[in-house]
């Protein structure tokens, strides 16, 4: 059995943590220490019901499964371990900790006041390039995150989770905010202007990747227009997602021709459109010849 494609691909963030409740907590505690809040771990058990809910809803397979990949802080492995107490050992594939889809780093121990000047010349600089002293730009999250789908694509490929194809297979990716939204950006494609309108993600919110009957992963199938727009998607992107819901693998470039607009001013839709292809135009190195186009 080769290349069980899974069924759904699922990033889920963490719980609330105390960081996100008191920043100063970054300034005592390395970020990859920070633990969940008593919210955070009650938001945690509500995401595993629901995500129990899409995954083992109607229309899935009776013996479906899920493999689950967590972030090595503690606070998606806290949550990943509220998640888990939705589902039982006969549905779960296994569990690997991943280091490449941890969070942003931002530097050591965080100063507070240092820390506050830096984000607001984040703004000014821009979110994707824009890299923290002694920590990494989203456009290094970016390069770890792209050696993870190797690893991803090899799980699919060569069978490794020894998943029989008849079943329904879910990933469940637990992780961060940024990170997760970079998945997506390196997934669909997404440009850097694109990502910097996204949104972050709430605290265990999740975002459900799910193959349409093409074989093309898209959100539009278990999320709305109207949430698609809450998290920062252009209509053009939506449009994109809509079409993945029943496009076939590996038209996609032919079917988005929208996506050239990103890049050029102006294209005609064939040669034949431009009827001076090849009429003959000054060299401009030399403004007494000529030379055709072509």
């Amino acid at each position: 059995m080769k290349g069980v494609l899974p069924k759904r691909i699922i990033l889920m963030r963490h719980g609330e943590s105390q960081g996100n409740r008191d920043t100063a907590a970054y300034t005592t505690t390395p970020d990859h220490s920070i633990h969940l809040t008593a919210q955070g771990v009650a938001q945690a058990r509500q995401a595993g019901i629901r995500l129990r809910r899409v995954i083992g809803g109607d229309g899935c397979s009776p013996d479906w499964r899920v493999q689950f990949y967590v972030s090595p802080y503690a606070r998606t492995r806290s949550t990943l371990r509220e998640v888990g107490r939705c589902f039982s050992k006969k549905r779960m594939i296994g569990v690997r900790e991943e280091s490449r889809i941890r969070e942003q780093d931002f530097g050591n121990f965080q100063v507070e006041e240092r820390m506050k000047v830096i984000k607001e010349a984040r703004e000014r600089f821009g979110r994707f390039f824009y890299r923290f002293p002694e920590g990494e730009s989203a456009a290094d999250v970016f390069d770890r995150v792209s050696s993870f789908f190797e690893s991803l694509w090899r799980d699919i490929d060569m069978n490794r989770l020894r998943h029989d194809p008849s079943n329904d297979l879910n990933f469940v990716i637990v992780s961060h905010g940024l990170t997760s939204r970079i998945f997506l950006m390196k997934w669909f494609k997404w440009t850097v202007e694109q990502f910097e309108h996204l949104n972050n993600f709430g605290n265990c919110e999740f975002r459900v990747m799910e193959l349409g009957s093409g074989g093309e992963f898209s959100l539009a199938i278990h999320h709305t227009e109207e949430e698609m727009l809450e998290w920062g998607l252009s209509p053009e992107m939506i449009a994109d997602q809509k079409w993945r819901a029943t496009a076939c693998r590996g038209d996609w470039n032919d079917q988005c021709p929208w996506y050239l607009g990103e890049f050029f001013d102006h294209l005609t839709d064939s040669d034949d459109d431009d009827d001076n292809d090849d009429a003959p135009v000054k060299n401009e190195g030399d403004p007494n010849s000529l030379s055709i186009c072509k």
